[in-house]
């Protein structure tokens, strides 16, 4: 966990510690639980403590918070953040902003919803995660820190970078906080948090030893000694404390022994019982994969009737609720007998792979490079397509960069970090914040063009256009602002659209004439003149996760859909139906993608390499 207090009052002297403390212990509070459900309930917890604090008079802390709660658990991260604090990934030479580029899920609604969204991930050997605050980040932006860092991979490279900025950084007060996750640190943690499991062996020897010492029986022996190598669950016996006086004579050999075999009986007994709950509980499994296995048969039985497409989805409804049901029995199929362990993951692969054909999935297992970037001459974060050129822009980097027909690339000198880019007809039009739009024509850049700001924060990410009027989906202040093109590359007055609507809730957006705005609940909603008009909901396999980008315009029957936590892309009609989808295992980290003006090509930017994949 990490926090920053502002305009500290004497009474809130104690405030990060208490807020810490209450985060901590309720994560903890169930080990079996997952992160993710522990770091839900933890933020719920947090929410209600400062709910209680505001309902008792205090609110100084309002608007002075900034607190990050992170948890990392075999490289699986899970983390949230409230205010202005900045988490990055440095991966391989690469500056990736996970607060955009993992999945964002909402957790339970409250009164108080200080903490609201949480942002999970997989991170891999050797990534490096930096918490800052926004002091700090703007600091690192500004002095050219953060592509340094990117190249480290270890805290003592770290500190000598820092130290090397010490009299620009020594200006500002901040935190940065930086995690490695090294060779060295992954194999502490496997012994710490993955110790094996080791099966213990059950001994009646072990058990009843106490009781041989106190009963001291001669002439009894417990030889040979019993030992039963199960799969039991774990049971602790304790004997009560028992305030007594004994007097040896006063004991009878024949009661001892038969209180001895008392214990033993009673174990057998619930060893047996243990065995039928066992067998029953297995032979309730039997039936759901034979019931699933009906489902499946029927399912083939549609899937016979070629060129159906009621035949079609019937067989997709059938299959998806069957994948529903046997996906906790994979889970769970590592503890069964070999024969229904076997049926269930044959039956898993035979449902994903009808389906697989239902939604038009194709898996690439060779994507083919049209180019890889070298770190040190470029980091991009964005492409967008101009003719026979892909450009790549970073907002973290100055410049832009250009891969010609023949797939080879230059640096373009603007000395501005680019946020956004559109292609219009004659050129590509780069935006930089705060108002900078440029024009680039003819391989040249041309004199910047300042636009109206809107109000005063106004932080635009998304950028579309239409009739080359421009709209900038403001994610953070919710709104969204749309620039009327007049002529001779200049712009009206901007004015605020759908202010009526949550634009909150929208993750991108794409303008061709209607507004298609991809949301929170991976649902694609279409508005026309400000009002919402239809609703797409993608019921796609494999199931949505998160989805991140959506492109479309005037030019395209199709609209693109980006998912980079299931390294896919997906193309659908206006309509809502699949056309295709793209799925590899070298698209890792997709982070943007691009589309030809004839809709044939899509080019992926996965990291520091680019995919071309021919439609």
């Amino acid at each position: 966990m990490m926090g920053l207090l502002k305009s500290v009052l004497p009474q809130n002297v104690r405030f990060l510690d208490n807020l810490a403390k209450t985060i901590k212990e309720r994560y903890y509070k169930t080990i079996s639980a997952s992160a993710e459900k522990s770091l839900k309930d933890a933020l719920k917890k947090a929410n209600e403590f400062l709910e209680k604090i505001t309902k008792a008079g205090d609110v100084s802390w309002l608007g002075n918070l900034s607190f990050a709660v992170v948890s990392l658990k075999d490289y699986e991260l899970n983390f949230t953040k409230v205010a202005d604090l900045k988490i990055i990934l440095l991966r391989k030479g690469q500056i990736i902003d996970i607060d955009q580029k993992l999945r964002f899920e909402d957790i339970e609604p409250y009164p108080l919803k200080v903490f609201g969204n949480i942002v999970s991930g997989k991170l891999i050997e050797d990534d490096v995660i930096l918490i800052l605050t926004k002091d700090v980040a703007d600091a690192f932006l500004k002095e050219g820190v953060l592509n340094e860092l990117a190249e480290t991979d270890t805290p003592k490279r770290l500190k000598e970078i820092l130290n090397g900025k010490r009299e620009k950084l020594s200006e500002i007060s901040g935190i940065c906080l930086s995690l490695f996750l090294t060779k060295e640190t992954a194999a502490k943690e496997t012994n710490t948090f993955l110790r094996k499991k080791t099966l213990k062996i059950f001994s009646f020897g072990k058990v009843f030893s106490p009781l041989t010492r106190l009963f001291k029986l001669p002439k009894i022996s417990l030889k040979p000694k019993i030992a039963l190598n199960l799969k039991l669950p774990r049971i602790k016996f304790g004997l009560p404390k028992i305030n007594f006086k004994i007097k040896i004579k006063a004991f009878s050999p024949n009661k001892k022994i038969f209180s001895v075999f008392s214990f033993i009986l009673f174990l057998v007994l619930g060893f047996f019982i243990f065995q039928i709950t066992e067998k029953r509980q297995l032979k309730i499994y039997q039936e759901k994969v034979d019931q699933i296995q009906e489902k499946v048969n029927q399912a083939d039985g549609f899937l016979i009737i070629k060129g159906s497409e009621q035949a079609e989805k019937k067989a997709g409804a059938l299959l998806e609720e069957s994948w529903k049901n046997i996906t906790p029995l994979v889970n769970m199929a590592a503890n069964f007998p070999p024969t229904l362990s076997n049926q269930v993951l044959n039956l898993k692969n035979t449902i994903s792979e009808n389906l697989y054909k239902i939604n038009k999935l194709v898996k690439i297992q060779d994507p083919e490079l049209v180019f890889e970037f070298k770190p040190k001459e470029f980091i991009p974060q964005n492409i967008i397509s101009f003719k026979d050129s892909i450009f790549a822009f970073s907002s973290y980097s100055e410049n832009a960069f250009e891969i010609d027909q023949k797939n080879e690339g230059r640096v373009l000198s603007i000395n501005k970090k680019i946020n956004s880019a559109i292609a219009s007809n004659d050129s590509v039009l780069f935006f930089a914040k705060p108002d900078q739009l440029i024009n680039f024509k003819d391989g040249q850049f041309q004199a910047p063009v300042a636009l109206k700001l809107p109000y005063q924060e106004f932080k635009p990410g998304n950028l579309s256009s239409f009739q080359l009027n421009l709209y900038f989906l403001d994610k953070e202040n919710g709104k969204i602002t749309k620039y009327p093109y007049l002529e001779n590359f200049r712009w009206g007055e901007p004015r605020l659209w759908m202010e009526n609507k949550n634009i909150a809730d929208f993750k991108s957006m794409a303008v061709d004439g209607s507004l298609w705005a991809l949301t929170k609940e991976n649902a694609v909603e279409r508005y026309y003149s400000g009002v919402l008009q239809e609703t797409l909901k993608l019921e796609i396999f494999p199931f949505p996760k998160s989805f991140f980008k959506i492109f479309t315009s005037s030019q395209q029957p199709y609209i693109y859909i980006l998912e980079p936590v299931q390294n896919r892309i997906i193309i659908i009609n206006k309509s809502g139906e699949i056309i295709k989808q793209f799925q590899s295992e070298k698209f890792d980290n997709l982070l943007d993608f691009t589309v030809s003006e004839n809709g044939k090509t899509i080019w992926l930017l996965n990291g520091l390499k680019v995919y071309k994949i021919t439609n």
